[in-house]
């Protein structure tokens, strides 16, 4: 595709395919520092993932705030207000997954109900993530322009 239709394709797709393009983008920013970190630099599994995910969380703003829903909240707000949608959107998801993969016991083997359970739990937060951002952080003023000459 050349760079023009490509560009257009963007505009006009609606904001949750965006935000899925972004997730793959900081996803893969938040691994490579991961396994930069451990692989190459040594260092620990929990200081490695801390940073990785931090960045891609970064990213995963900096993108949906410009990119995902053309939004211009200030900073300091938004930044606020995203990690609290992060935070309630992985707790809530992860804890429904593995509650539905759990009730799943004797039907699935117990080797895979976690897997089962990370799997649900994506789904859950991708989709509560994506709500929450766009209707409580990157959400569009609803205020009128004050038309002049009326009281």
């Amino acid at each position: 595709m050349n760079e023009t239709v490509w560009k257009n394709f963007l505009e006009r797709t609606n904001s949750f395919i965006r935000f899925l393009l972004v997730g793959i983008v900081n996803t893969a920013v938040g691994l490579s520092i991961m396994l930069f970190f451990m692989n190459v630099l040594g260092l620990s599994y929990w200081i490695s993932t801390f940073f990785g995910n931090g960045m891609g969380a970064v990213t995963s703003f900096l993108l949906n705030r410009n990119f995902t829903f053309r939004s211009d909240i200030e900073w300091r707000r938004g930044a606020a207000r995203f990690f609290c949608v992060i935070l309630i959107s992985y707790s809530v998801a992860y804890s429904l997954g593995q509650a539905i993969a759990e009730s799943m016991e004797g039907s699935v083997r117990l080797s895979i109900q976690q897997n089962v359970a990370v799997l649900i739990g994506t789904v859950f937060y991708t989709v509560l993530n994506y709500m929450g951002q766009k209707y409580f952080v990157f959400k569009k003023s609803i205020l009128k322009p004050i038309q002049e000459g009326r009281n």
